[in-house]
């Protein structure tokens, strides 16, 4: 599903992070950080079952992600420390939910973990969400299972609207897990109370 409003940043930057859209020469860091983290990831990304992937395979993820980002279907991003030379985790803002509803996603490298950069993306996400993007919903998706993340909607005042069981697909053969949601609106986003960032359309020309 294409996003039918204002595309969001190509990059942000926020008082640690740069999180923008993935190059192909990212192909390396991507790498590197999914390959330190696999067991870290494992239990709740059934993606990392087809990992590790040789490096060619993530140069034509890389190439995916970006053109999904020009093509305004899907909007995946990098997080990488502010001198670029390392990735910190990942990030998106998906159009998967529905009319006006933006889902973020995230990740965070093992070695990064309790150090507040998923609830340093996702409020960077969030502001361009509804500032840029022009979102009328924001929806953080969480197995409750995983406690570590459960905290970061609660910071970024999101609300808890339910918890559906066995909605989200598993492994083959294993059940299906359970899906906390969380959701912020339009109508509750005060941009004053915004976290300061800086945000750069595709023309690296800045847009907050």
């Amino acid at each position: 599903m294409a996003w039918d409003g204002p595309p969001p940043p190509y990059r942000i930057e926020t008082e640690r992070l740069v999180i923008r859209c993935y190059e192909p020469a990212d192909a390396p860091l991507l790498k590197d950080a999914v390959d330190s983290s696999i067991e870290h990831l494992r239990p709740f990304m059934p993606w990392t079952d087809d990992e590790p992937q040789p490096l060619e395979e993530k140069v034509a993820l890389c190439r995916r992600f970006r053109a999904g980002f020009d093509a305004g279907e899907n909007f995946t991003y990098g997080v990488f420390d502010a001198e670029e030379r390392r990735q910190l985790g990942g990030a998106g803002l998906h159009p998967r939910i529905g009319p006006g509803g933006l889902e973020i996603g995230y990740f965070v490298r093992a070695s990064e973990v309790r150090q507040g950069i998923a609830t340093e993306a996702a409020a960077a996400l969030t502001r361009v969400g509804f500032e840029v993007a022009e979102a009328d919903r924001i929806e953080i998706r969480i197995d409750p299972r995983n406690e570590a993340s459960l905290g970061v909607p609660a910071r970024l005042g999101y609300e808890h609207e339910a918890t559906l069981r066995r909605r989200l697909p598993d492994r083959d053969g294993e059940p299906l897990r359970d899906l906390a949601i969380f959701t912020r609106f339009r109508e509750d986003h005060d941009p004053a109370a915004a976290p300061p960032l800086r945000a750069f359309d595709a023309r690296g020309e800045r847009i907050l």
